[in-house]
Order: structure tokens, then C-alpha cells, then sequence
């Protein structure tokens, strides 16, 4: 499945998440100044800490905005203030909403990349989402040498050069997608399970070392979010069979 640039959709006024859907939220991080201080009013103490850790500005101001309209769009499912949201953190860092506001229902990821961030969120499954905005500079082979599987090295190698850097990106997405939908971080090694990434085939996990049945566990999907140089993957425990993409619009 592709969530291509034509599904980014205003969201309806009466805003629901069925149990089998997944919606993915494209955010702008270039807010207005109003829109900023407003958001940085929903953050908690120790969100507002970290913002002032940033050394420069356009880092805390998209700090803020990525951790205020996540707080703005879960309040919109749950039907509370977004400033009440609490969070709890696992031993390797992914958040979740604490059990009595909905963590052991909604589940959320978010990443960011550039000025664009995506959240995406589901109920009662797991789910990992990334963005990476795609450097023709990077030295893409030699990174895929030490973190990429010797099945995808060989498929990345194999490619026209034209083509090996946006397989790259594409590569790493679902990756990180999928490793951050588990919840263990780099605890789990890049190279030891194998993901899609030719051009034009679908995205998907495809075997996982020393786990031969974790790949039918799991759905990859292919993101579209910007026409410029960005790719970006979700991972979700089960099956797919309603994807919806959302353009938040700043208000909440």
C-alpha cells in the first residue's frame, strides 16, 4: 500500500478511529508565532525544559511544535485538554499515554525530518512511523555497508547508481519504522532483518533473523508526504486494511 501525495486530507469535524484503521498526520513545523506560543502553553514541565536545551531557535520552536500538535491531535481522540496529556517512556525511550488516559488503547508514533513531521496512531497495536529527507551527498553505500542486511546490500548494489541513494532512504524508513514500532531502538541490529526496498516494489518485511514467522506479524506501508526529497515508511503490528493520511492545520 501507498499513501501517496494525493491522500493528505483535511480531517473531518467529527474525528474517529476505527479499531482496524491507522491514521498518519502530516504536520507542518513552520508555524506562526501565535500558533508556537500556543502550543508551547499545552507542554509539560519537562517538555519545556528540553525546548530551552535547543541551541538554536529553529530547533526548539520545531521541538515544540512536534511535541504540541501531538499533544493538540491525541486530545482531539480522547476529548481532553492536550495541556492534561501525560506520557510514560519504555526502558528504551518510546513514549505512550499513561493506562488511564488510553496508553494501553491509542498507540502513537511520530517522527520529523526537515520542516515536516508525521504521527501516526492506531489502537491496541503496535505501530512505528519515519520520515528522512534524502541527501544525494551521503555516503550511502558505505552507511548501507555497516547497518544494511547482506540481502538488501546486495539489492542496493544492484541497482543503476541514479537510483541507489533514494533506495537507500527508502530502505531506512522502513527499518526505522519498524524497529521503532517494536519499541527497542538500535537494540535490535539493522542488519539482522530484511526489508523491501527496489524501486516500485510494494514495502514490506520481509524476513527477520533467528524469527522466521515475525515478518507475517507485521505490515509495511509506503508514505508520500512532500514532492520534494523526502520518503517515509509506517509499520503496524497486523494487517492494514484501512489507511487514512491527515493534514493537520494547526488548530486545536
Amino acid at each position: 500500500m501507498i499513501a501517496g501525495l494525493d491522500s493528505w486530507n483535511f480531517p473531518p469535524q467529527n474525528l474517529t478511529l476505527d479499531i482496524n484503521e491507522i491514521h498518519v498526520w502530516r504536520v507542518s513545523l513552520a508555524q506562526t508565532e501565535s500558533c508556537l506560543q500556543s502550543l508551547q502553553e499545552t507542554l509539560s514541565t519537562d517538555e519545556r525544559t528540553k525546548a530551552e536545551g535547543f541551541h538554536f531557535p529553529k530547533g526548539r520552536s520545531q521541538f515544540i511544535v512536534s511535541r504540541g500538535a501531538l499533544r493538540a491531535i491525541l486530545s482531539s481522540y480522547l476529548h481532553i485538554n492536550p495541556h492534561i496529556l501525560r506520557f510514560d517512556y519504555n526502558p528504551y525511550g518510546k513514549p505512550s499515554l499513561i493506562a488511564t488516559q488510553g496508553g494501553n488503547t491509542l498507540r502513537f508514533n511520530l517522527s520529523h525530518s526537515g520542516n515536516m513531521a508525521l504521527i501516526a496512531i492506531t489502537k491496541n497495536r503496535d505501530i512505528g512511523v519515519d520520515i528522512e529527507s534524502i541527501n544525494p551527498n551521503f555516503p550511502c553505500l558505505e552507511i548501507a555497508e555497516k547497518f544494511f542486511s547482506p540481502l538488501e546490500n546486495s539489492v542496493l548494489r544492484s541497482l543503476p547508481e541514479h537510483l541507489q541513494c533514494t533506495a537507500f532512504f527508502t530502505c531506512w524508513t522502513r527499518k526505522e519504522a519498524y524497529i521503532k514500532a517494536v519499541g527497542k531502538g538500535l537494540s535490535i541490529p539493522l542488519n539482522q532483518f530484511d526489508v523491501s526496498l527496489a524501486p516500485g516494489e510494494p514495502a514490506a518485511l520481509l524476513n527477520v533473523e533467528d524469527n522466521p514467522e515475525e515478518a507475517s506479524r507485521w505490515s509495511l506501508m509506503e508514505l508520500i508526504p512532500s514532492s520534494d526529497m523526502v520518503v517515509a515508511a509506517v509499520a503496524v503490528a497486523g494487517d492494514c486494511s484501512k489507511l487514512h493520511c491527515w493534514q493537520w492545520t494547526g488548530e486545536f
